[in-house]
């Protein structure tokens, strides 16, 4: 993963300049009829995009895509350009999803809108969602069929995306008494749409048939969920001082995790009540974070979360295994998905 994140991160720098020009305005929204603000594009645009994307980040989305197309068949060099596709989105959507949470810190540094303002930070990250559009636009090799598959998938997975958010968001102001099955197909629809992106994107570029592309897609989402389920258990016990979240994040913001699902069926009624009434404040202070985690923890809601994940993975791999061939990218598939769940950041 981090070879593929260098890969990556070449990619990106040489697919979206860091300093936009005429040409590439030209050449990405058609030559301007009248005047065009170079300056406005670079401020409002360019240099948040490249502000958040030079943090890092696990580029996992990339690699995942990577191997499918290798596993499938295809040919890893022909699909890296297609890898800035899932990884703009995602970054994308982290932007936008900051300033829906109010979160402060991202990836160690203070959250885009902070820096930006919050006008800058939403038209920056729906920006993200189009500019890596223009890797098919530009491709001049792939069939119109496949092109069309690609347009298909891309639209389905931001849509279910929008639709996981909402969910979400909808649950965090205590709007729902949110199950188990519940969550689990928000975070389908959330994390796993662009882990399913990123997986028949590669399938579909390594030639495999529509009934495959599928299968990777099923493993793929429950790769993304699964990822979800650890994100939740890190964001309450980091294992590094370098998780470059706030701690208990999802606490303050009344987040119903599949941990606090679990919790809320487990524990007596007086903690349960206790639990509810810290999520559903308005204002919450260290105190009341650190007795949340600890009621949770108390319900062995945290084990509980990651036998799930575990499960998941597994029985949406065995279904896809059988129709692969024997590979060295078929083998990394498994560990990738074995790391997702065990990952300590």
């Amino acid at each position: 993963m981090k070879a593929t994140a260098k890969e990556v991160n070449a990619e990106l720098s040489a697919f979206f300049p860091k300093k936009i020009t005429e040409k590439w305005v030209s050449s990405s929204l058609g030559k301007p009829e009248f005047g065009y603000d170079l300056n406005a594009s670079q401020k409002a645009i360019a240099e948040p995009i490249w502000d958040f994307l030079s943090r890092g980040g696990k580029r996992w989305r990339p690699a995942l895509l990577l191997l499918a197309c290798e596993a499938a068949g295809g040919s890893r060099k022909k699909a890296m350009p297609f890898t800035v596709i899932p990884e703009l989105v995602h970054n994308g959507t982290i932007m936008v999803d900051d300033i829906e949470d109010n979160s402060t810190v991202r990836r160690g540094k203070p959250s885009t809108h902070l820096l930006f303002g919050v006008d800058v930070a939403v038209n920056a990250g729906n920006a993200m969602y189009y500019i890596p559009l223009k890797v098919l636009i530009n491709d001049r090799k792939l069939s119109a069929q496949v092109k069309a598959q690609i347009y298909d998938i891309y639209s389905v997975s931001l849509l279910r995306l929008s639709f996981g958010q909402a969910m979400d968001i909808h649950w965090h102001k205590g709007g729902s008494n949110v199950s188990e099955a519940q969550y689990l197909q928000m975070c389908c629809y959330k994390t796993g749409s662009l882990a399913r992106l990123s997986a028949e994107l590669g399938a579909v570029l390594g030639g495999a048939n529509p009934e495959h592309v599928s299968r990777f897609g099923d493993f793929a989402e429950s790769i993304g969920v699964a990822f979800q389920i650890q994100d939740d258990i890190l964001n309450l016990k980091p294992e590094h001082v370098e998780w470059g979240k706030e701690i208990g994040e999802d606490i303050k913001e009344g987040k119903r995790s599949l941990i606090v699902i679990h919790a809320l069926s487990t524990v007596a009624a007086q903690k349960k009540n206790r639990l509810l009434g810290i999520l559903n404040s308005k204002e919450k202070s260290d105190d009341d974070v650190k007795e949340a985690i600890s009621i949770i923890d108390s319900a062995g809601s945290i084990e509980y979360a990651k036998k799930v994940a575990r499960r998941l993975v597994l029985s949406s791999w065995n279904k896809l295994e059988k129709k692969l061939k024997d590979s060295e990218a078929k083998s990394l598939l498994k560990e990738f998905a074995d790391y997702m769940v065990e990952r300590s950041q």
